[in-house]
């Protein structure tokens, strides 16, 4: 069991669970795990996102990198796939994003990525805690000569913007239309310092909204986890479409011209079709999770897709995608990846993809949309015994309640049941055809549940 990593590397309050001590345990650690195997002195990429406590973090971090021998490159405020992406370019030895992604301001974390601009393994993280927890922190302290110095690159941001220009600028150019506007909702977070670069460099026309970050108002009622500021704006002004990006910058979700949400489950069944037509889907297959929605499922199995579905966690659907050779992956959040691109979820990447796939068309968003047709999904938390939340595979009545209920959804819904990682519930989620039915029946199982294994 890991003490202080999570699905997604560390994230706690800052200052205060999330010390300047902690971090610069954490720093000198995944400096040493993270570049043993060189003969040189280690060079690591620092990014963050706009959060107040941001420069905090990244002064911890700093200190611990030098004081083991790394180098470090300050890129600042920067979206995490910018980070992955320059790693990878810049044959960087390791990259950290202080960010909390989509959580609120009083939040941030720690995200490492590999030398491949990849997150790092679970095997990583739990050895990067071993270093901290063994005492042989203070073995690992570089002198004289051997101490790393810090220098700011903030010109390399300039690189991402490029790598968009050259994937992008010519096909975009190639069908763009003077009365294709859309809305960018950037959270007030990362990608506020280069989305509209981005869209101004390729010519797509814009407006931008929630785009003053001031160190508090990074996801505060805006971005992908508060669609409904975007869902107005794109209303009213009449736009083409609405992307918005959450607080570090590495998801996309989308709004149509109707005000209808586009969620990854459908972004990734556009994407796919888009690839395929291309005849650049990999395999022919889609790599989702088993929250995906059962519509992903149904869509894929009569576009003649390879569907394949992981655990929850990008990091899972990018370890699948690299075993079997696939190039599309991600999550119903709107974590999409491109792994032809970049080896992690990049929001504007996954909002360029889209644009490009809908122009293509001539038709409208919703149009592109209507290919991919989600089932109503309902998700109910049943409180149990923190030791028997995983018994519930072994009880005849639940089994009997879950069984009975499939068979007569005849393959038109679907139950899922998994337990926390990290509370003691037992998560019951059913989708079907009918949204009353489902969540009468989800509260059956989550009661049923709860009383069987109390």
């Amino acid at each position: 069991m890991r003490k202080y990593f999570g699905t997604d590397g560390i994230r706690r309050i800052a200052n205060t669970e999330l010390s300047p001590e902690l971090v610069y345990k954490v720093a000198k650690a995944g400096a040493y795990v993270l570049s043993k195997h060189t003969d040189h002195a280690p060079t690591i990429l620092i990014g963050r996102d706009t959060r107040i406590s941001g420069t905090l973090i990244e002064s911890a971090m700093v200190a611990g990198f030098l004081s083991y021998g790394a180098n470090v490159k300050l890129l600042g405020v920067i979206p995490t796939p910018a980070v992955a992406y320059l790693t990878r370019k810049l044959n960087a030895d390791a990259s950290v994003v202080i960010s909390a992604s989509h959580n609120t301001f009083e939040f941030n974390g720690i995200k490492y990525f590999s030398n491949k601009g990849m997150k790092i393994s679970d095997e990583l993280e739990e050895e990067i805690e071993e270093v901290m927890e063994s005492g042989k922190l203070d073995e690992l302290t570089a002198v004289n000569e051997k101490i790393g110095v810090s220098e700011y690159a903030l010109d390399l941001l300039d690189e991402y913007v490029y790598f968009f220009r050259k994937n992008f600028d010519d096909n975009i150019e190639k069908y763009n239309r003077n009365d294709f506007v859309v809305g960018i909702d950037t959270a007030n977070g990362a990608t506020s310092v280069v989305a509209e670069k981005v869209f101004k460099a390729l010519g797509i026309k814009y407006k931008i909204i929630n785009n003053a970050p001031d160190g508090i108002n990074i996801n505060n009622n805006c971005g992908s986890t508060h669609l409904e500021v975007l869902k107005k704006y794109v209303i009213e002004n009449k736009l083409s479409l609405g992307v918005a990006f959450d607080g570090d910058g590495d998801r996309c979700l989308a709004i149509d011209e109707t005000g209808n949400i586009i969620d990854g489950d459908k972004i990734l069944a556009i994407l796919s079709k888009y690839l395929e037509e291309k005849g650049k889907l990999k395999n022919n297959a889609l790599v989702a999770t088993v929250m995906s929605n059962l519509g992903l499922n149904k869509y894929s199995e009569k576009a003649g897709l390879n569907f394949v579905q992981t655990k929850v966690g990008d990091r899972y659907v990018l370890e699948e995608m690299l075993k079997s050779d696939y190039n599309l992956g991600g999550e119903q959040s709107g974590h999409v990846i491109l792994l032809d691109y970049n080896p992690t979820g990049d929001g504007i990447l996954t909002s360029l993809m889209l644009i490009q796939a809908i122009l293509e068309t001539g038709k409208k968003a919703s149009e592109v949309a209507s290919i991919i047709k989600l089932y109503p999904q309902v998700l109910i938390n049943a409180k149990v015994n923190s030791d028997k939340k995983y018994d519930y595979k072994e009880n005849e009545r639940i089994r009997k309640a879950i069984e009975d209920l499939e068979k007569e959804f005849e393959g038109n819904g679907r139950v899922l049941i998994r337990p926390s990682g990290t509370e003691p519930l037992v998560r019951v989620m059913i989708e079907g055809e009918n949204q009353e039915y489902i969540t009468k029946k989800a509260q059956e199982i989550a009661d049923l549940i709860e009383n069987e294994l109390k």
